[in-house]
């Protein structure tokens, strides 16, 4: 049976095939960049028209109060965090939507300094996504951290008592191996150390519960499997129990216990929303939420188990065709995101000429080819396409081409 028959049973039995309607994707486009950028919900536009034409065009700032987003846009971060919270483990009142994933890992970073005083080290991994590192950068300058770098299979012994934070992102975004969050986080707490997980790659896509495993904080960003849009808003997680004590650096108006009282003194808002700092992103926050709606209401297990079988499909079919690529993801389906990463030394020009035959994935430099995997929209029959198209560009050589060899901003 060739790739192209077996797709045909997968998706004919597959349960999530009909949400592949609910999104926009061009007739001629495999899509296998959702972990980077998520496709566009068909609902999203006419929501944007009706918070752009009817809530602002129409009512005007009365739409901070009451509006059709919701009872009003200033509880815009506070809904659209607990709409997120469900999808990683967390209660309602223990996330919210704001910022970027940046600017919330500064924010976390500093307040969990602030709550272990005495200790300075936040311990990373080398080769973890280079904002989370170029945060804690950010605080050394200032005298106010200090970088520890372990490899993954040492991070346990290099918890010492002078490490505040250990920070990790739960799913690799090069490899896509995932960290076992429940064995490290209990491993910082008996150090001392609090834990916070960078879920960018995780959420909505994998299984994540961060209040079984005692999680202190996590951060995540709203564009890839939440579908909200380039540069959509990000979340913050706070555990419940942190919420007195946190001490978020970016004291902005939004995180005032009363920010229209505009008094001139600072005072911490009582619950998650002293994470908030400006004025929040309305029309971002609208994109997201109608992302959100929809994956959420699909559930982190069914559409890990369809990307675990899509990717599962794409090796098989590569070895159908003869394909020898190293692949540089766990070989081992549950020790995954929902991504498969390649080596070779030409990786970005085979990307290049995958994307000009429509088979769009990303690369990572210096030579990994990576193809991500989101099922809300992907069927069985995509993949094995991406199996030949794959196949002829290695077998062609037509990456050689001067055009696929040609290194543009983004990669």
């Amino acid at each position: 049976m060739t790739p192209e028959q077996r797709a045909a049973e997968f998706d004919a039995a597959d349960p999530l095939a009909h949400y592949r309607e609910c999104f926009t994707l061009p007739a001629d486009v495999i899509y296998l960049d959702g972990n980077s950028l998520g496709a566009l919900p068909k609902a999203t536009p006419d929501v944007m028209r009706r918070v752009v034409e009817r809530e602002w065009g129409e009512g005007l700032i009365r739409s901070w109060n009451a509006s059709e987003f919701g009872a009003g846009w200033f509880s815009a971060a506070s809904r659209v965090g607990g709409k997120i919270a469900p999808l990683i483990g967390a209660a309602q009142n223990e996330v919210v939507a704001c910022d970027s994933t940046s600017v919330n890992l500064f924010k976390l970073i500093a307040a969990a300094l602030q709550m272990r005083p005495g200790r300075k080290v936040i311990l990373s991994e080398p080769g973890n996504f280079p904002t989370d590192l170029y945060m804690i950068a950010g605080l050394e300058r200032q005298g106010l951290a200090e970088r520890r770098l372990a490899p993954r299979d040492r991070l346990v012994e290099a918890l010492g008592d002078d490490v505040a934070l250990l920070m990790l992102t739960h799913v690799h975004y090069k490899t896509g191996a995932l960290h076992d969050m429940a064995a490290l986080t209990r491993a910082a707490h008996a150090a001392g150390a609090l834990v916070l997980w960078d879920l960018s790659h995780s959420t909505g896509a994998v299984p994540v519960d961060l209040n079984a495993v005692g999680a202190d904080f996590a951060v995540g960003c709203g564009y890839k499997y939440l579908c909200g849009g380039p540069g959509a808003p990000a979340f913050a997680f706070v555990a419940e129990r942190h919420h007195a004590r946190l001490e978020q650096p970016l004291t902005g108006w939004f995180g005032h216990a009363a920010p229209f009282a505009f008094s001139d003194d600072y005072a911490d808002a009582p619950g998650i929303e002293r994470m908030l700092c400006g004025t929040s992103p309305v029309l971002g926050l609208a994109a997201l939420e109608v992302g959100v709606d929809l994956i959420a209401g699909i559930g982190a297990e069914r559409l890990y188990a369809k990307s675990q079988a899509l990717s599962e499909f794409l090796l098989e079919s590569l070895m159908a065709h003869d394909v020898a690529l190293e692949l540089v993801s766990p070989p081992v389906s549950n020790a995954r995101g929902s991504q498969l990463s390649f080596r070779h030394p030409h990786a970005y020009a085979i990307c290049q000429a995958l994307i000009a035959r429509g088979v769009i994935g990303d690369f990572r430099d210096p030579d990994v080819l990576r193809l991500g995997f989101a099922p809300a929209y992907l069927s069985f029959a995509d993949i094995a396409a991406a199996a030949r198209h794959i196949a002829e560009v290695l077998a062609s050589g037509e990456w050689r081409n001067d055009e696929f060899n040609q290194r543009a901003a983004v990669t």
